[in-house]
Order: structure tokens, then sequence, then C-alpha cells
């Protein structure tokens, strides 16, 4: 049976208003028009299918099915003087000897997402959006000159040379971490100091299979789109529901992907200028650009669907690669989307007065970006800045230059263990998680 979503509060919001004054010299005012803010959700493995997976990659035994390749850690935290134990994908950083160059099978695969309503008017106070009868294709396979411009113009090519797969000379902070992909260029750089031979420590996605196309014609119950009135861009923008989505994915798409699709790769899913939310009208459930998240049964499945956005409907330093630099980094440091941390809050996605206590390595610093990188194919990519390690645990960072994320954002680490308002008993996430653990 597949696990419902629980919503913690509202998670995507409408960040804002911003006045869009008219360039004619002497013209009215006009309206003011909100602004989306990017979110990200969460799907966690069940804890007792986790700690099952924690234990066989503890334990160094052969598993009879496919199996990521991950090491286990343990670390005892100076934030709250507890033991946090996880496994991370890639070679242990803090071992020596062995091989620690770490490859992961990756699959690209790209999304139709047919949307069966339009919508027609948005409510600012109630944030509810009309909508009627209408069919929307977002196809990112199909040349898009609205939004691109040649030879850039094919989102899924701009998608598969992206930083996440291609490799690029990327440098931290004026060090060179050599001509590699972003993530890898991140983990080298989150555990720079206890790394004995930095220039073979590397966790690659590779290889890459592309895919075809999977077409899927999403219910009018579940499927709309903005208010172009409403929410001018240089193109449609489309909203589907992620529980239903979710759902799909794990009944149909998944089990069809198999066996070459299995517990020991990772697809991801490209949607094209298309989020997610729940319900689809109310765009106070709005706007989760992906997610990373397992499947509900053993052997667990990782996946993640990433919206590849080009409407600038989020600024415009938020869109391409941002959202895949993200989900592929938290894949990457909590496969499983349950790695303990001491609680941390009130910054990045996560407001003032909330906490999350998991090793997610991008919603702590959603909204801030690392150095575009220009690619060979004269496009340049947007990428999420990332979390160090040593930022949810210790107040002595073994990351590059002592830092404590690979831009330089954070300078210390996360500070004292995070309670939310109105009491102490726990954590509780602002951010949307799909499935209970």
């Amino acid at each position: 049976m597949n696990r419902k979503i629980l919503l913690a509060v509202a998670f995507c919001t409408v960040a804002g208003l911003s006045v869009a004054a008219s360039a004619t010299f002497g013209q009215e005012q006009q309206q003011e028009k909100p602004k989306l803010q990017v979110r990200h959700a969460i799907k966690p493995a069940k804890t007792a299918d986790a700690e099952q997976v924690k234990s066989a990659v503890a334990s160094g035994a052969a598993s009879k099915t496919p199996m990521l390749p991950l090491f286990t850690f343990n670390v005892e935290s100076d934030r709250d003087d507890n033991d946090y134990t996880g496994v991370m994908v890639g070679a242990n950083p803090f071992t020596g000897g062995g091989n620690k160059d770490t490859h992961v099978k990756t699959f690209i695969v790209p999304l139709v997402i047919i949307t069966n309503t339009v919508g027609t008017a948005f409510d600012p106070t109630t944030g509810t959006i009309t909508t009627a009868p209408g069919v929307t294709v977002f196809d990112p396979t199909q040349n898009d000159n609205g939004c691109l411009a040649a030879p850039n113009n094919n989102p899924l090519k701009l998608f598969q040379h992206s930083p996440i797969f291609d490799s690029y000379d990327i440098s931290i902070g004026g060090t060179d971490m050599g001509h590699t992909q972003y993530e890898d260029a991140h983990q080298r750089g989150e555990f720079w100091k206890v790394i004995e031979d930095k220039d073979d420590y590397h966790v690659l996605f590779d290889p890459i299979v592309n895919l075809s196309a999977i077409v899927i014609n999403v219910p009018a119950a579940f499927s709309t789109t903005l208010p172009p009135a409403d929410f001018p861009a240089c193109g449609p923008f489309g909203i589907v529901d992620v529980n239903w989505l979710d759902t799909y994915l794990n009944t149909n798409v998944l089990p069809a992907l198999q066996p070459q699709v299995n517990a020991g790769n990772i697809p991801f899913f490209m949607m094209y200028n298309t989020v997610m939310a729940g319900p689809v009208t109310n765009l106070n459930t709005c706007c989760i650009l992906g997610y990373h998240g397992t499947t509900n049964f053993l052997p667990l499945q990782a996946y993640s669907p990433t919206d590849f956005d080009t409407t600038g409907l989020f600024g415009p330093t938020a869109g391409d690669s941002n959202t895949l630099s993200h989900e592929a980094g938290e894949f990457i440091n909590d496969p499983f989307g349950n790695n303990p941390t001491p609680a941390w809050g009130g910054v990045g996605q996560v407001p003032p007065g909330f906490c999350q206590n998991n090793l997610e390595v991008g919603d702590p610093l959603t909204g801030s970006n690392f150095s575009p990188i220009g690619g060979r194919n004269g496009f340049t990519y947007h990428l999420q800045e990332l979390t160090f390690f040593s930022w949810f645990f210790d107040s002595k960072s073994i990351g590059i230059h002592g830092w404590f994320s690979n831009n330089d954002s954070f300078t210390t680490d996360a500070g004292p263990a995070c309670v939310p308002s109105g009491g102490s008993g726990g954590s509780t996430s602002p951010i949307r998680v799909i499935g209970s653990k």
C-alpha cells in the first residue's frame, strides 16, 4: 500500500509581492504580482527498512540484491554531545587505503507531462487558482524557442550536459577541484581535511544512461497551469499533485523500468517548467521543484523527480540545474532521507521557529547559489550552494578552507540544537514529507 503524504505546514508560499512598473513614461503602475518561492520535499524510507540497509552496510556482508555503493559514518557532535550514525553514497573518507573512486550508475528519464486544466484566475488573498478545462503538454525533448534560444533551445540536452552529469573545471574558494562533476567536487570539499589522497577520492554519476521519454497524462483533478495573466512568463507553467505523481512513479514507471533501473543505481526524472503541489489549485501548497526519495519496500530504490525551470518565475538564478544540484547532493549525503543530525533550523527553506534533524545538505541553503558555471555549449548553469558535513555536527570543520559550505555562506556550524517554537518536544519540519517513517 502506498504511503500517504504527511503535511507539517504549508511549505511553498507566495513569497512576496513585487511591483512591476511600466516602461512607458506616465503610464500607471501595474498591479502587484506574486513571485514564486522555491521549495523542496523529501520522501524518507521507512525507519525499519533504512536500518536494515544500514546494518548490512556496517557488517560488510555481501548483498544478495543490487545495492548502492554506501559507507557508514559515526560521529559525536559537539553541538549536543550525542552520537550519530548514518550511511552515505561513496567510499569512507575517514579511513585510509582502499578504492576511493566511486561510480553510481545513473539514468536520465525525461517525463512528458500532460496537464488537463488551465489556470484562468488567481486570488492572492487565498492563494486559490480558478481553472477551466484545457490541455497543456510539457515536453523536455522538444525545442523551446519561447524560453530558450538556439542553439541551446533543447531542455533535455541542456539537462544532460549540466555540471551534475558533465565534467567542468570547478574550484572552491580558489582551490582547483579538477575537471569533474559538481557533486564530486562538493564531496571532496566537505571531507577535504580527512581525505588522504585528494586526487583519488571521487563520487561520480557514471555511467549515465539516457532513457526514452515517458508520457504521463495527469488527470484534471491533479493538474493545472498558472494563469498567464497573473504570472506572465515566456511559456506555460505546470503544476501536478505531488502525491498523485509519486504514486504513479512507484506503481507504474519504476516497475516498468526494471530490471535495468534497480536498487544499485538511481534514476533522475526530468520535468520541464512543471512543479508539484497538493492540491494543485492552492498556491499556498506550491511549489515543490524536486525531491529525492525511495520506494515503499525493500530493496530500497532511490529516485528523484526534478524540474528544469526556464520560466524565470523563481528569479533569474533559481532555474535550470539549480534544483537538480540540490536533489543530487542530498541523494549522496542522505540517500534514504533519514540520516540523523542534531536539530537545526531558521535558515534556508526552514523558517524561524521550525527545525529539521536530517543530513539534507540542500535545505539549509535553499536560495543561495554556488558560482555559475559556463557550459561548453555556451549556456550558463546555475547551481545551488550546498552545506558541508561539519555544519550539521561539529564546530571544527573538516571541510576545505575550514568552511561549512561550498561557497562559504556558512562561517560556523549550525549552533546549539534547534528547539521549535512552543516547546522542546522534538523537531518539527516545515518541509513536505512524502510518506511516513
